[in-house]
Formats: structure tokens, C-alpha cells, sequence
């Protein structure tokens, strides 16, 4: 097929004079060669990772756009702070959008590369949010037959997220779950993934609404961090199920604490439990996500056998190896119109997206709304 001689693609830059530019640039078109392939990014979704290339930390509330269509031009302050924080990626035009799919336009020699020609494929990489993008062909989840770019558009992101914590749990000798933001996309996708496999979750929300949400999906246990009574019913939730590992997506905050708190006020309820050192079966909170930026605080009531730390989907993916990766994403291809399924509230051009009145609207980052990108969208 005939391409164009160039494309759009989104870069994100802080310069010297405190300031984010986010802007569409035209770029030549590539040649796939050897094991590349070309892929016409047709649906792209805006992740919270992808935000965090985005905008860093630039005051958001400050944000404006200017100029119209692939002219559209979105700027925005940086404190002092977050010039601090940003100076490594200082004056450098970074790419942007970790997953996609698309339809596969031209290939390199490699034969494998060459097989996926004309097929739509998910497509994990860091250059999402343009028209194009030249990727390894050992990057593609082709998708199966009936499936559209719009439905594999979240295929590795928040999917191999929610089976690698079920993978983590099983790996370090856990039997269930503790979720935080859990009426999420991912959330909801946890609570399928856990009544399918048979595993106890215990799901943190902030919200009536929320935890209502989740109770329509079928899931039984579910604590409103709101609620007078949360460290009681969380207690009571992690008694019940006999968890001692959580991932949590705010980051900051006492919730990590708290939950460590509820799995040794419902390990002591166990007869003849007590020790001087409190308990002693190893408790984990693992932070993987960042929604709330102020630090993480904890308050040490909880024995000495338990641990907070960081969790990547990637570090996590190179720990079990190529074996185990295939067979999450294997799985992942097999359900992505059940299990894995996305909603989206709205879609979006790659103008729309720097726009700043719809950047407020997915900055917000809103529990169950989530945003797609179609960068063939006029």
C-alpha cells in the first residue's frame, strides 16, 4: 500500500524557562527493516503512565492550548519544585504512549515480520500517540480474528497488570489479594480475573457508588475508605479472606499503613497468635501507582515481619521470564472482549488530546472514566 511521506506524532518537552510543551511534530516516514515492523496506530489509551510523560510536574490547573488542528499547542507552568524534579528530561522532545493497537502497513525482510503485514496487533511501546509507529514485530500481540483496534487498544497496560498481581501473589506463598482504587478499570478487571480463578479479594474504595459498582459484578468483599467504620471492616475483610499481600495505586498517604494495620489486627484474632513482636507471617504492601502524590506514611503498629515497597509491570514481566509473559498474554488475547474488556468515556483526535479543557477532563483521572485516542479520528 501507498504511505504518506510523513506523519504526526506527540512530544512532550520542559524547557529552561519553566514550561511543558506539548505539541504534535511531523516526522519522515520510517522503513521497517529486519525484525520491524510499521503499524498505523489506530486506538491508543490515555493511562495515568502515560500522564506521567506527559505532564510530569507541571501545574495542570495552569494549563493552555493554542492554535487549532495538528497546530493545537498545549503549554503549561512548572514550579520551582517541579523543575527540580524534571531536570533530567530538561529540553528533550519525549514521545509518548505506552500501548495501542493498530493495523501492521509494512514489515522488514524477517518472516515473522513479514506474517503480521495486514493484521491488527496490540502494541506495547513508548511512541503510541501518533499516526504511526515503527516497532520490534516481537512487540505485537496480534489480535485474534473479530477483534478491533478499539478492543485491543488496552491490551497490556492495565490486563497483564492485573494477572501479574495474581502471578506475585502465587510467586511469593500468598493466597489473596488486598486492591486499592478498585473500582478502576484494572480494578474491575481484578474482581473478573479473581472470581474466574478462585481467588479472595478484598477491594478498597473511596466512594458508595464504587463499592456498589463492584457489588453488581459479583465481588464479596469491599471496603469504603470513606466509612467511619474502614479499619474495622477492613479488618474484618482481611480476617475473612486470609490476605497478607495489597497493591496499592495511591502511593501516598497512611492507606498502605492501614492495611497493614488491618492484617495484624486479623492475624491476632488467631488463637494462641500473640507474640511481643506481633505477628509473625510476612506482610506485603506492594505501591504501584501514584494518585496520591503526598509521601507515604506509615505508622508502625504492625509486628516486624512486614514490608512496602515499589512494583513494576515491566521489572516484574523480565523477573518470571519470556514462558510466563506468553501465557499472560495469551490469555489476555483469549478474553479481551470479556475479562480484559474496556470502556471509554470518550474519544479522542490527537488534537482533542492537547486541548486544555479536555486535558482537564482526563487529568481529573476519575474513578471509571478512562479516555481513548484514535489518531485517525479527523
Amino acid at each position: 500500500m501507498s504511505l504518506p511521506a510523513t506523519y504526526l506524532k506527540m512530544t512532550s518537552t520542559v524547557s529552561e524557562d519553566a514550561k511543558l510543551t506539548m505539541q504534535l511534530e511531523e516526522r519522515d516516514m520510517p522503513t521497517p527493516e529486519g525484525t520491524q515492523v510499521l503499524v498505523r496506530v489506530e486506538a491508543t489509551p490515555i493511562n495515568p503512565s502515560d500522564q506521567g510523560v506527559m505532564f510530569g510536574w507541571a501545574s495542570m490547573g495552569e494549563a493552555t492550548s493554542s492554535g487549532e488542528g495538528a497546530s493545537t499547542v498545549l503549554t503549561a507552568p512548572v514550579s520551582e519544585q517541579g523543575m527540580r524534579v524534571m531536570k533530567a528530561r530538561m529540553g528533550q522532545n519525549l514521545s509518548v504512549g505506552n500501548e495501542g493497537a493498530g493495523t501492521v502497513v509494512a514489515a522488514g525482510d524477517d518472516a515473522y515480520a513479514q506474517s503480521l503485514v495486514g493484521k491488527t496487533v496490540a502494541v506495547m511501546s513508548g511512541t503510541m500517540y501518533a499516526e504511526y509507529t515503527l516497532v520490534e514485530a516481537a512487540m505485537c500481540l496480534p489480535l485474534n480474528e473479530g477483534n478491533t483496534a478499539r478492543d485491543g487498544a488496552s491490551s497490556f497496560v492495565n490486563p497483564l497488570t492485573a494477572l501479574s498481581m495474581v502471578e506475585t501473589m502465587k510467586l511469593e506463598g500468598h493466597t489473596a489479594l488486598v486492591h486499592t482504587a478498585a473500582a478502576s478499570n484494572l480494578g474491575q478487571m481484578l474482581v473478573r480475573i479473581c472470581q474466574d480463578d478462585g481467588v479472595e479479594l478484598v477491594n478498597i474504595v473511596r466512594k458508595d457508588e464504587q463499592a456498589q459498582l463492584l457489588k453488581d459484578m459479583g465481588a464479596k468483599y469491599v471496603v469504603n475508605s470513606s466509612s467511619d467504620s474502614f479499619l474495622p471492616d477492613l479488618i474484618d475483610a482481611v480476617h475473612a479472606t486470609g490476605a497478607t499481600l495489597a497493591f496499592d495505586a495511591t502511593g501516598g498517604g497512611t492507606l498502605a499503613s492501614s492495611i497493614l494495620t488491618a492484617m495484624e489486627g486479623a492475624a491476632a484474632r488467631t488463637p494462641g497468635a500473640y507474640s511481643i513482636y506481633g505477628s509473625i507471617k510476612h506482610k506485603q504492601v506492594y505501591l504501584y501507582g501514584g494518585l496520591d502524590v503526598s509521601p507515604t506514611v506509615l505508622t508502625r503498629g504492625y509486628g516486624m515481619a512486614w514490608g512496602v515497597g515499589g512494583w513494576l509491570l515491566p521489572n516484574f514481566l523480565a523477573r518470571v521470564g519470556d514462558e510466563v509473559a506468553g501465557r499472560l498474554r495469551k490469555r489476555v488475547a483469549d478474553e479481551l472482549t470479556t475479562t480484559f474488556a474496556s470502556n471509554y468515556t470518550d474519544e479522542l483526535s490527537l488534537a482533542d488530546a492537547l486541548d486544555a479543557a479536555t486535558v482537564a477532563r482526563y487529568y481529573a483521572k476519575k474513578t471509571g472514566e478512562k479516555f481513548l485516542i484514535c489518531p485517525t479520528k479527523e
